[in-house]
């Protein structure tokens, strides 16, 4: 299992409309100047609840069949699998301080929101290990992943020897006792505490992602950055005492619905059916337009055929979203007016649903972006003020940043210095733990400040 490298917001000067002046009657781009104080240290979320499962229970059960007995390629899962015992974590490598702070906050939440028997060691016996490697090394092996986790070895130089043997094959276990996770060991902090959370609770639990889950990390929209409160339950309902390794995909679909009813009282709600699994083609199609290796014209048909099958088949929600959020993303640089049709879109897809709102935000940055360089000032504030709080909410530090960015940017757009200077200071913090090195933070806040008008 792997997360994948991120689908990075694209509201860089390369990729959102370029701000445009005259000078001696020629029209050319224009760059503010940076911010000029010093960049404050990084800051970590303390509060770090999330909200409760809100889909009925009869959905849930067929998620968690689905991503317990099938892999991403889309070969089943003969048999469930798990740890038996309490679960020690180690970690390894070259890794700095916020990795263990935010290893120890996230064990903190598996043992309390999903009652698992997991801790900190430093024992070499651990059951799964934490390495941090270089991402040039670890994504010469695996090029499309920021971090990814294998079973049955206890380090980097036991993947280099294993790596395409059945060893490493997650069908081929009847337990699990030993994995290992690479994560980059030189990204910036919060890259690597999402690597966390999406690989540990795979190593533990679910080995698939689907593309349908609206309030899941394991999704390869790679929109949640923490584990939320859908991913809790999921690991809760793994290591339930009336689960156990070898049981089969119909043994454990007989148990889930009194388990589901004991534990998420909530879920037990008439529904109608469950979504659809969504469909290879829709899948391949995904894969090439967010591939790097395809050309543009490639990409754009890719995900213009996503969009056709998502609406051939009815689907809206999460899967309607991303495509029109892809299809934009790929049209910025070429075809500014079809971009931001594709982001309003994408809002559209993603407003009609409580759960989709961290995706909404997303797409605030690329609206917002169009509207700051139109010198749009409050349409501005008023894409990003609400998205920040959701943002916060769910503890991604780069997004709440680069939202705070643009709320400054239009700030002095409108006058308004002294707000502008405070909100764009209070972003700084954040945006270290986001971004990492200070040149990365002085480079987002340069790429924002270039998209005013002057």
């Amino acid at each position: 299992m792997n997360r994948l490298a991120a689908f990075a917001l694209c509201f860089v000067t390369s990729c959102a409309p370029t701000p445009q002046n005259m000078v001696d009657g020629q029209t050319v781009a224009t760059r503010a100047a940076g911010f000029q104080g010093e960049i404050p240290s990084l800051r970590m979320f303390t509060d770090t609840s999330v909200a409760r499962p809100s889909r009925p229970n009869r959905e849930i059960a067929q998620d968690f069949l689905d991503l317990a007995f099938r892999m991403e390629s889309g070969r089943n899962i003969p048999a469930l699998t798990r740890f038996d015992g309490p679960i020690k974590v180690r970690a390894t490598g070259n890794y700095g301080p916020t990795m263990i702070t935010d290893l120890e906050i996230l064990l903190d939440r598996m043992r309390r929101e999903a009652g698992l028997d997991i801790s900190l060691t430093t024992a070499d016996d651990a059951q799964i290990t934490v390495e941090a490697v270089p991402r040039a090394t670890l994504q010469r092996a695996v090029p499309r992943a920021a971090c990814f986790v294998v079973p049955r070895i206890n380090s980097w130089a036991d993947f280099t020897i294993a790596r395409r043997t059945s060893q490493v094959d997650w069908t081929t276990l009847t337990t699990r006792d030993r994995a290992t996770i690479f994560v980059p060991a030189d990204v910036a902090p919060q890259e690597i505490r999402d690597c966390l959370h999406e690989e540990l609770a795979q190593a533990l639990g679910p080995l698939n992602d689907l593309y349908r889950l609206p309030d899941s990390v394991f999704n390869d929209d790679n929109i949640h950055t923490v584990l939320t409160g859908f991913d809790m339950l999921i690991l809760r309902l793994y290591y339930s005492p009336a689960l156990r390794n070898g049981m089969t995909r119909r043994q454990v679909a007989d148990r889930l619905p009194a388990l589901l009813a004991r534990m998420n009282p909530a879920g037990q709600r008439e529904t109608p059916d469950p979504a659809p699994d969504t469909s290879r083609d829709w899948i391949n199609a995904m894969e090439e337009a967010l591939a790097n290796g395809a050309s543009p014209f490639a990409r754009r048909a890719a995900a213009e055929r996503a969009i056709a099958l998502g609406r051939a088949f009815g689907w809206t929600g999460a899967r309607e979203g991303f495509a029109h959020y892809a299809y934009g993303r790929l049209q910025v640089g070429n075809n500014s007016e079809v971009a931001l049709a594709s982001f309003n879109a994408a809002e559209r897809a993603y407003r009609r649903s409580p759960e989709t709102q961290i995706h909404a935000a997303h797409i605030a940055v690329q609206q917002a972006a169009f509207a700051l360089a139109a010198g749009d000032g409050e349409t501005v504030l008023r894409l990003t003020e609400s998205a920040t709080d959701v943002a916060r909410r769910h503890q991604n530090a780069a997004l709440m940043s680069t939202l705070m960015m643009f709320q400054a940017e239009a700030l002095d757009l409108m006058g308004n210095t002294a707000e502008a200077e405070a909100i764009r200071l209070d972003s700084l913090g954040w945006a270290r733990y986001g971004f990492g090195s200070e040149a990365s933070v002085q480079a987002r806040l340069n790429e924002i400040a270039a998209l005013r008008p002057f």
